[in-house]
């Protein structure tokens, strides 16, 4: 479709939405529909010609002039074009108002009908909103290096998704030019863990997902960005630090631009540019609600069939989980590729993105339930996306996707016992001086949407015990013990603890430092003695993958380690775990495919096989960077696309 004719589409669009908002709405007449259809032409024009202008100015302005922009930017164009029009009559601004959030709703929805498997339309929408930042870039015969997270996809789902055909775009890559390879993600496994390693070199600074620091006294949780940016501060120099971007991800990898990145957000600073021309973009943010309720509602329907059907095991969804689904698989997507494109047309050296949809609703809803499923479908399309735009940046780029641990299945420790975990433990020692943290781990992505995100670190000062839960790993610390508290210790101090915790059958294993033997493991049957390797009775960790022994070693040996380590049970024949959070899938200990994260690559990129950690993979990827330049010198394919006609942030820089 010719730039004449998407005009002429999108001006007989607006003429129908437009028409139909007057009729519907007090307040607004039109004396005919030559006149309604010139309200259209005219709020083309000056949406064209104001909103760059406008989004500039309320970036200027912070956060509230966004905000505004947002509710009314959209209003006063639409009230300046039914002022302008001589056959239409308007009782005021606020007619107006309702008639732009109307108008703009029916524009979207008929927008996507019209567009409805078409992808190319985004991409030229995408290329035509960036093609600025490309006429002011010089071209390069250098290529970059886009890599994509698909946050919580194991490698085994991956290659039965390929094989089913869901992922199409995936499919092509790997069979024209790249491969797909599997590789180990070390205890714990968890998406601060692996980006910390993945992004800076340094999975060794995180030993779970929230964590214990017994010298202040306070609780580390890496979705929140005070925290999140304490870690990064421990962390090398990373990935991305000679020019690249980070996107949406926890730690920023050193980038210099750094967007919806969790280590860099703080409160009291006004919004970027970025934010404020997706906001004010009809096909961006209009759009992306639009396509929100539609996944709010899809949601409602797909939790009521589970509990109408009786599928177990399952969870109950409310209304925050519901809005978060659409925040996550609908805005948080759309913008991730928006920013993508964007720098993809400035030519940026290396970009990093994390896209979290799959994980957040695997953990709700299972790791291979049908809805789980429809988001890599979505995150599928992203990449066919990026590869047209990419096409028409000023440089080539080569593509890269991993994940950052995989997901295991199974009903929660509390559905099965009927306590939680910090429960169990409080039974076993002293309830009512056993503190536990709860929070869902996307809450904390969603949270660098919303200005005034940061939070300070949680002090919660020296309670007996205190519990972190990371998926199915818990770490047990004894808070008013310095230092890591060796076996002998705890038995004096609190002598049925191990003993009850080890009983349990939600419990699979428990490893504690003994101060006579070292780390040693204990299970129902046996213990396993991690110095010299020697077993006593049945081996606790049989199941748990051919890993977990070297795993325990080194996690042992991590700053900030439980002075208990407890993993849920392992059941070989229905293939779950119990996660000590109340999540259907889970990450975070051993068990399962949650260790089992993918990389796909161009395929004379060659991995090592057996490829142990995300440090190791930093490396990897490091190497690619830094000789990236080769393959397409040498004239490797790139995958044949059928044709489709510094910090910045919200923050200033990470320290």
């Amino acid at each position: 479709m010719g730039a004449v004719a998407r005009a002429v589409a999108l001006v007989a669009l607006g003429w129908v939405a437009a028409a139909f908002t007057i009729a519907v709405l007090p307040g607004i007449s039109a004396d005919g529909a030559g006149d309604v259809l010139l309200v259209a032409v005219i709020v083309g024009l000056l949406g064209a010609v104001l909103r760059p202008a406008l989004a500039g100015l309320l970036t200027w302005i912070g956060w509230a002039g966004v905000v505004t922009g947002w509710l009314a930017g959209q209003a006063l164009i639409v009230y300046g074009a039914l002022l302008l029009a001589p056959g239409v009559h308007v009782d005021g601004f606020w007619p107006a108002f309702w008639a732009a959030w109307i108008g703009a709703a029916l524009m979207a929805l008929g927008l996507w009908l019209v567009t409805a498997g078409q992808p190319g339309v985004v991409t030229r929408h995408l290329i035509r909103a960036h093609r600025r930042y490309r006429r002011d870039v010089v071209r390069t015969g250098t290529p970059g290096l886009v890599m994509i997270q698909i946050d919580g996809l194991s490698a085994p789902l991956a290659r039965w998704a390929v094989e089913a055909g869901n992922l199409p775009t995936l499919s092509r890559w790997l069979r024209t030019g790249h491969t797909l390879t599997e590789w180990h993600a070390r205890l714990p496994a968890t998406t601060p863990a692996s980006q910390a390693g993945l992004l800076h070199g340094a999975s060794d600074q995180v030993p779970a997902f929230r964590w214990y620091e017994k010298e202040p006294g306070r609780l580390v949780v890496t979705n929140r960005p005070a925290d999140a940016a304490l870690v990064e501060q421990r962390c090398a120099e990373g990935l991305l630090s000679d020019g690249g971007v980070s996107i949406s991800n926890v730690f920023s990898g050193g980038a210099p631009t750094s967007l919806l990145t969790m280590s860099t957000v703080r409160s009291g600073r006004g919004p970027d540019r970025y934010v404020s021309a997706y906001l004010l973009d009809p096909f961006g943010l209009t759009r992306s609600l639009v396509l929100t309720v539609g996944e709010i509602v899809k949601e409602l329907y797909q939790a009521r069939r589970r509990r109408l059907r009786g599928v177990e095991p399952r969870i109950g969804r409310d209304w925050g989980y519901v809005l978060l689904r659409g925040a996550t698989n609908v805005l948080l997507r759309h913008l991730n590729l928006a920013l993508l494109a964007e720098h993809v047309m400035r030519g940026a050296p290396a970009i990093y993105c994390d896209f979290v949809d799959y994980d957040e609703i695997a953990h709700h809803a299972g790791p291979i339930r049908p809805e789980a499923l429809a988001s890599l479908e979505g995150i599928d399309a992203v990449l066919a996306t990026l590869e047209e735009v990419a096409a028409a940046a000023p440089r080539p780029y080569r593509f890269v996707v991993l994940s950052d641990h995989g997901q295991s299945q199974g009903a929660t420790f509390a559905q099965r016992y009927g306590l939680r975990f910090e429960d169990l433990v409080g039974q076993l020692t002293t309830p009512g001086e056993v503190v536990a943290l709860e929070e869902d781990e996307q809450e904390g992505r969603a949270r660098v949407l919303r200005p005034g995100a940061d939070r300070a670190e949680t002090t919660i000062g020296r309670p007996e015990i205190v519990v972190a839960a990371s998926g199915n790993l818990a770490l047990v610390y004894l808070a008013r013990l310095s230092g890591r508290v060796t076996l002998e210790e705890i038995e004096q101090r609190h002598p049925k603890l191990i003993d009850g915790l080890v009983a349990h059958p939600g419990v699979g294993w428990v490893m504690v430092r003994s101060g006579r033997d070292g780390p040693v493991v204990l299970g129902r049957g046996g213990r396993r003695w991690l110095d010299g390797d020697r077993i006593e009775g049945a081996d606790p960790l049989d199941g748990f993958g051919p890993h977990a022994a070297d795993d325990l070693r080194r996690h042992d040996g991590l700053a900030h380690t439980g002075d208990l380590l407890v993993n849920s049970l392992w059941d070989p024949d229905t293939q779950e775990v119990a996660a000590f959070e109340e999540l259907i899938g889970c990450h975070g200990g051993l068990g399962g495919w949650q260790d089992r994260p993918l990389l796909i690559h161009p395929r004379e990129w060659p991995a090592p096989t057996g490829l142990t950690g995300a440090d190791a993979v930093h490396r990897l990827l490091r190497h690619w960077l830094d000789e990236k330049e080769a393959p397409c010198a040498a004239g490797s394919p790139t995958p044949e696309r059928p044709s489709a006609s510094t910090r910045s942030s919200t923050s200033p820089s990470t320290p």
